[in-house]
């Protein structure tokens, strides 16, 4: 009977609670808000505790390297340094032998504030820096998490190069593996390189901004997709992979539809995926074609722009973007084909990759994680000498 009495009790109040909420409009809102403060905090302290683990990283490499530096000491104080540390801080990760190492090489890199290299004060790294911008210029090191800073430091050694990709690993959350192939393929080199008319058909800045944001290859992640995949096979990994497709794209595009549905006079024509770009204000319609490229692919996308841009592009959306992706092109049959369209069109190349990260979110690998990933670098290393 006293456990009825309880139960009971437990309802009447969350009833209570229930009926408070409901006579509250703004409820909702004031919890999501909460929520999100919340959110903001959790990040932020990941944030703060990766930036510190990077400043002691680069303190205990001064240290060493100050310490080498006036005794001569080698590798084997390393490996008795390693013990120590691991026996009295066993809870904290990251005292390998090889990890010391690195710690040493991030501190001979990067200034002590962890924005600029300790070379910018050459004229030859100034000038490479001044090519970047007028901006106030600095490497956002304290951003990314430890082995994406030593994947950056052992292999990109062009500083211009390295921003890039900091920055693209930032904004398009990048995780390491994807980090390492974009590297591998030189995404630096080929970023915006891609066979296109966007500088006749569009205003120079928004021409600009479209070429920044394009590339040339594409890296899609179709694990398990013959390396003959037809069109329609490669359309329907990319769909079902929809969120690594955005990741690909970069930051700010939202998808819109797949074999999206045009009907024209009698006929009816289906355009492969089309997304919007936030920062251009601009639909982008892409073909996938499982060919390399040929001019008559230009046309067809160039229809399907016509079309979106009549059924919807609004007053307030810029001019709608082609983007034809063929499985290989020529650069000068391509520039060839898109002369003389008035729509902006882009033409690249995709790979078929399993390097594209499963987890997009860009959160910072464990210890464990950093640990094993710089064991396999530093081998990887090692092997190429």
């Amino acid at each position: 009977m006293e456990i009825s009495k309880k139960i009971m009790t437990k309802k009447t109040d969350k009833q209570a609670i229930d009926n408070l909420a409901d006579n509250f409009n703004g409820y909702a809102a004031l919890l999501r808000k909460i929520k999100q403060r919340v959110l903001v905090a959790q990040q932020r302290a990941i944030y703060a505790a990766n930036e510190e683990m990077l400043r002691m990283y680069w303190d205990i490499g001064g240290m060493l390297q100050q310490s080498q530096d006036a005794d001569g000491w080698g590798k084997k104080t390393l490996q008795r340094l390693s013990v120590d540390l691991k026996n009295d801080y066993s809870e904290i990760k990251g005292f390998s032998v090889r990890n010391m190492q690195c710690m040493i090489q991030f501190f001979n890199e990067y200034n002590q504030e962890l924005t600029m290299v300790k070379g910018a004060d050459s004229s030859i790294a100034q000038s490479m820096i001044a090519q970047l911008g007028e901006y106030n210029f600095s490497f956002p090191i304290k951003h990314l998490g430890w082995t994406h800073n030593l994947i950056l430091l052992q292999q990109v050694k062009d500083i211009r190069a390295r921003h890039w990709y900091m920055v693209q690993s930032i904004t398009s959350h990048w995780n390491t593996r994807y980090l390492q192939e974009a590297i591998k393929l030189d995404d630096y080199g080929k970023h915006g390189a891609l066979a296109n008319n966007f500088t006749e058909t569009l205003p120079v800045p928004e021409a600009n901004d479209v070429k920044s944001m394009l590339k040339d290859p594409y890296i899609f992640d179709v694990a398990g997709t013959k390396e003959l995949a037809d069109e329609r096979d490669i359309e329907k990994q990319l769909v079902e992979h929809v969120t690594r497709y955005l990741l690909e794209m970069g930051n700010g595009f939202a998808f819109v539809a797949k074999q999206k549905h045009f009907q024209v006079g009698d006929s009816d024509f289906y355009a492969d995926l089309i997304l919007y770009s936030i920062k251009l204000h601009a639909y982008i319609v892409v073909e996938l074609k499982a060919t390399p490229f040929k001019p008559e692919y230009a046309g067809q996308l160039n229809f399907y722009i016509n079309i979106v841009d009549d059924q919807l592009r609004g007053e307030n959306d810029n001019k709608t973007i082609g983007l034809l992706l063929c499985k290989g092109k020529d650069e000068v049959v391509a520039q060839y084909a898109l002369t003389g369209y008035a729509q902006p069109i882009g033409v690249s190349d995709y790979q078929l990759s399993k390097a594209i990260p499963e987890n997009l979110k860009s959160a910072l690998p464990s210890i464990e994680e950093v640990e094993e990933e710089l064991s396999q670098l530093l081998d990887n290393k090692k092997d190429e000498k």
